[in-house]
């Protein structure tokens, strides 16, 4: 391969001297060294961690400004992003237009792979333009390789409209980063499978991902502690966690704890707040909303119990 070819420098295109003999191994061979290869990912996210506090900081900065943060990706990248954001609903409450997915080749692509979806550099800015893309939004595009057109085009997009641009790679000096206002790197190095970025790459992307929505979710206090207070039951599973929670706050009884969460309406934090400051849910919503939804701060220290 020429030193022109656009892949040649890639880490993770890189053939994986650990896993030369791959095709030889039996099963539990194979576990062991993909799992070996798997430690590298913690590690190397932790060596982005002053980067991913900066773009956690930016986006608390977008959503409180009434912003929302769009991820864009293609493949393994933007079915990942579509993943987080499609989470951040049932998790905390948010509406499900507040962290948008989207992925080179439209939903079709989160089953079905569109080839040459990804080699567009104009394609994401129509996307981004058919969800009213604006400059109080946060964009982050996701490519392992760090040279996807789709997303590269789209960070274009977004930089000319105004918004605040992040993205996350895992190859070093990147095309990337002349078009983030920060740009998180996790090097995972060569992956088992060459190439195959669905595995170190992906899981790299997951932990980002999850790490960024998690702590900007805290920081906005959709959390009380590490209980997820604002939480929407949606199933059966998380009606039953709802109403644990407000026992475990409250000190209630588990019938207790479900009815005062009826006259809540089900929101966890407004069912607190009426138990310890003895208001009615209006007045509950109301102390919440001054408070910018901190439930700490409407509430001080209370004792968790460990029912």
């Amino acid at each position: 391969m020429s030193d022109s070819h656009p892949l040649k420098h890639l880490t993770t295109e890189q053939i994986n001297p650990n896993s030369v003999g791959l095709d030889s191994l039996d099963a539990l061979q194979l576990v062991k060294l993909i799992n070996s290869e798997d430690r590298v990912v913690a590690d190397a996210v932790a060596t982005a961690a002053e980067t991913i506090a900066a773009a956690i900081d930016c986006v608390v900065e977008c959503l409180r400004s009434g912003g929302r943060l769009i991820y864009i990706g293609a493949g393994t990248s933007g079915r990942l992003g579509v993943l987080d954001a499609s989470e951040c609903p049932p998790t905390f409450s948010t509406p499900p237009g507040l962290v948008v997915g989207i992925i080179a080749g439209g939903d079709k692509a989160l089953r079905t792979p569109i080839e040459g979806a990804e080699d567009s550099l104009d394609q994401a800015a129509e996307d981004l333009a058919a969800i009213g893309l604006n400059g109080r939004d946060c964009v982050m595009g996701i490519a392992s390789s760090g040279r996807t057109p789709y997303v590269i085009g789209g960070l274009r997009f977004a930089r000319m409209l105004g918004c605040a641009t992040l993205g996350h790679t895992c190859n070093a000096a990147s095309a990337m980063e002349s078009e983030c206002d920060i740009l998180i790197t996790t090097v995972v190095g060569p992956e088992v499978v060459s190439g195959s970025t669905r595995m170190k790459s992906g899981t790299a992307t997951k932990m980002v991902l999850n790490t960024l929505t998690t702590a900007t979710m805290v920081r906005l206090g959709k959390t009380y502690g590490n209980l997820m207070v604002d939480l929407r039951a949606t199933n059966t599973k998380l009606v039953l966690r709802s109403q644990r929670l407000v026992a475990r706050l409250t000190g209630l009884d588990a019938d207790q704890a479900t009815k005062l969460l009826s006259e809540a309406n089900g929101e966890v934090k407004s069912a607190v707040v009426m138990h310890h400051r003895q208001v009615d849910r209006a007045s509950a919503q109301e102390l919440l909303a001054q408070a910018g939804g901190q439930l700490r701060a409407v509430i001080g220290d209370v004792s968790i119990q460990s029912n």
